[in-house]
């Protein structure tokens, strides 16, 4: 087959062993076929085979005993020039939330590189939002899933959909030591936050696999990624992040009572201080919620919720405390300064 003036070669080869593929699940697949063709792939010759694979391949899957590795990521490379809503009318929502909750990691990522498609624009990100069952699917396999990789993609995209979504614009973008943290852009709709921080269940959800939901390492894992997506968060929502409804939930999940949000709950409520790996992540989270909040926007709210969370975080927590005074000698040195007044301010009384 031929598009315009790229030749590649293979196609019917591996159309024929996709057929094959369905009709034997249990058949291993042969790794030079989707290698050759994989290979050639390009934007341009990429269109007219997405019909003629794509299909058979989400098929495949939907009965696949064998790794699916190679078949997600042909799937991955053809999904490249396709937006969110293209993908939904070639795979069903019922199909990607089996990818999603599929113990195979590549799955995992495929799953999620096609809502990684929805923060490209406010109204992808919207209809993504009104699908519970796959949203609800995706919380829950980024915070469970023992795989780096799952971790990893599962904090980029939650972070790009509630950027592209915030109905909170600042006149600018945002950055700190170089990284991008907010893009400046459209304000969005807001309903993928209101779909996590305001909607029970959902919210319940995090914080339950976040606490007694999962098994001690697993959920080790979990609360190492809210943390790290959370700096983030507040950037760009911080009334979002630091206020919630569910005072009932903050009681029943980590025993505290109050309006306090995510932020109080990851911050000061979810870990056990005497897993040392949780604990550097705790640090790690504060550096990167003052390294980001000196550079948002100033308000009262922010620096009296930031003086008492950091209070009570480094009340009889000397370690972090030290971390968070000694912050400034490991940032860039444009920004130390800064970076030191800002600081001194937070841990003042």
């Amino acid at each position: 087959m031929e598009s315009d003036t790229i030749p590649v070669t293979g196609v019917e080869e591996l159309e024929k062993h996709l057929d094959e593929l369905l009709q034997d699940p249990d058949q291993s697949p042969t790794l030079k076929l989707f290698d050759d063709v994989e290979l050639q792939l390009t934007d341009a010759n990429i269109p007219p085979l997405i019909p003629r694979f794509l299909p058979k391949i989400t098929e495949i899957l939907k009965q696949y005993n064998q790794d699916p590795a190679i078949l997600c990521s042909l799937a991955i490379k053809l999904l490249g020039p396709l937006t969110f809503t293209h993908v939904l009318s070639l795979a069903s929502e019922e199909s990607l939330v089996q990818a999603m909750r599929s113990p195979a990691p590549s799955a995992n990522i495929l799953a999620m590189t096609v809502l990684e498609k929805a923060a490209k624009s406010p109204s992808d990100a919207a209809i993504l939002a009104m699908m519970n069952n796959l949203f609800t699917s995706f919380l829950t396999q980024w915070l469970s899933a023992p795989q780096v990789e799952v971790g990893e993609k599962g904090i980029k995209v939650l972070g790009d959909l509630l950027d592209v979504d915030c109905d909170i614009r600042l006149s600018d973008g945002l950055a700190v030591n170089g990284t991008e943290i907010a893009v400046r852009k459209p304000a969005g709709q807001g309903l993928v936050w209101r779909r996590i921080f305001h909607d029970r269940d959902v919210y319940e959800l995090v914080l339950s696999l976040c606490t007694n939901g999962l098994d001690t390492q697993q959920r080790s894992l979990a609360q190492g990624r809210l943390l790290r997506v959370l700096p983030r968060l507040a950037a760009l929502n911080f009334r979002a992040v630091t206020w919630t409804e569910f005072t009932d939930l903050n009681q029943r999940f980590a025993n505290f009572n109050g309006n306090g949000g995510l932020l109080h709950f990851a911050a000061l409520h979810m870990i056990d201080k005497e897993d040392l790996l949780v604990h550097l992540n705790l640090i790690d989270f504060f550096e990167a919620l003052l390294s980001i909040q000196r550079v948002t926007p100033f308000s009262t709210y922010k620096m009296d919720t930031l003086k008492k969370l950091v209070g009570d975080a480094t009340a009889q927590d000397n370690v972090l405390k030290a971390a968070i005074v000694s912050l400034p000698e490991r940032t860039v040195p444009e920004e130390a300064e800064d970076l030191t007044r800002f600081i001194r301010e937070i841990l003042s009384t």
